[in-house]
């Protein structure tokens, strides 16, 4: 799906060869919510980057009832609008934090927001999680879906400095709220900048998806190329190495 949908998928490079995460420490990725394709692109990240790790990632109970399939992916339902389901929710990702090599992949804005939205106040659920927890390691990720030269549009990540739980042992939600804000809103404002410079170069390809027009189009354009025995430019413009 990922392939069919997007022209690339591609995270800025630099941000990647800083994530060095040790295997005995738990991992939560936390990043904004822009799009309905997140979930699925944080399967695919944790596979491609992470494929020592469990993928666990919370989502609203009612969603998980929807589309059943997401439960043997490795996502729990959560019911965040009430007392009971907030500490269900804890008690989860306690217990998946305890675990031998597991990741979390949460979007604490709780609801689709556009990623230049950096106002948008995040869930109380990760600041608590983090305050009571004994170790892990927390990352922000950003994430756009950017049309560029394509037909498809650009799917474009960047990780932000990991948090060493262990190192604000002690401090309180609203610390690890502020915290934690403005680590991902930091990482929106660095990825937005590379998006807006529609240059390829500071990007690593994780995928490289579909180019051209498609359709009866990109079909006369391959007949011309072979009658005239031209080479036949598979994109517009940009290309992701």
């Amino acid at each position: 799906m990922l392939r069919r949908n997007f022209h690339a998928i591609a995270i800025v490079a630099d941000s990647l060869a800083a994530l060095q995460i040790p295997s005995s420490q738990p991992m939560i990725i936390y990043a904004n919510h822009p799009s309905w394709w997140d979930p699925l692109l944080a399967q695919f990240l944790c596979r491609q980057l992470f494929p020592q790790r469990r993928f666990f990632a919370p989502i609203d109970a009612k969603a998980l009832e929807q589309y059943r399939v997401f439960a043997r992916l490795g996502f729990y339902g959560v019911q965040l609008d009430s007392a009971s389901g907030s500490a269900a929710f804890l008690r989860t990702s306690r217990a998946i934090m305890a675990a031998e090599n597991s990741s979390i992949w949460l979007t604490p804005e709780g609801r689709f927001s556009d990623p230049r939205d950096l106002d948008q106040p995040l869930a109380p659920g990760l600041a608590h999680l983090c305050s009571k927890a004994d170790q892990g390691i927390i990352v922000p990720l950003a994430l756009e879906y950017p049309f560029w030269d394509e037909r498809l549009p650009e799917c474009l990540l960047c990780f932000g400095p990991p948090l060493n739980i262990a190192a604000h042992r002690g401090e309180d939600k609203p610390a690890w709220s502020a915290r934690l804000a403005h680590r991902l809103r930091e990482t929106q404002r660095r990825l937005a900048e590379h998006v807006i410079a529609r240059d390829c170069s500071p990007f690593q390809l994780l995928l490289r998806g579909h180019g051209g027009a498609g359709g009866g189009y990109d079909w006369m354009r391959r007949m011309r190329a072979l009658l005239t025995r031209r080479p036949l430019p598979p994109q517009h413009g940009k290309h992701f190495q």
